[in-house]
């Protein structure tokens, strides 16, 4: 299955991503909605959360909004993320994807948020808003 339209969401507030080193555990101010992603390699844990969950002193990049693709998405789907990443590197807009279990998060600088918006509409996608998500 191709993907060519899609419903997206943004997301309330915005998000850092934390580095840590590989060894050190999960913290507890890395547990909040609505969105975390942990990732844990052989060279580090990164976690991507509320930026205000973030503690001073802690190695971050802050600044980023999340777009959501509204799911779930069928595992056999193809493309999600290119037609995602395709119009915003047309636009100049560097991002950061996340996919879960069920669908795929984009996340951009809040200063692109709006350009973003505006590609992802031309390109043919719906930017919508629920309950748990806002644009400005």
């Amino acid at each position: 299955m191709a993907c060519a339209h899609l419903d997206i969401d943004v997301l309330e507030g915005r998000f850092a991503v934390a580095r840590l080193g590989p060894n050190e555990a999960v913290p507890a101010w890395a547990r909040d909605e609505p969105l975390t992603s942990i990732t844990h390699t052989a060279a580090e844990l990164s976690i991507i959360c509320s930026a205000d969950q973030v503690p001073a002193g802690v190695r971050q990049e802050s600044g980023f909004r999340a777009l959501c693709v509204r799911g779930p998405l069928e595992f056999g789907a193809v493309g999600v993320l290119l037609a995602l990443a395709g119009p915003l590197a047309a636009a100049g807009i560097p991002i950061l994807a996340i996919s879960t279990f069920d669908t795929d998060y984009v996340l951009v600088r809040d200063a692109d948020l709006t350009r973003a918006a505006g590609a992802l509409e031309r390109a043919g996608h719906r930017l919508g808003h629920s309950e748990r998500a806002a644009v400005g």
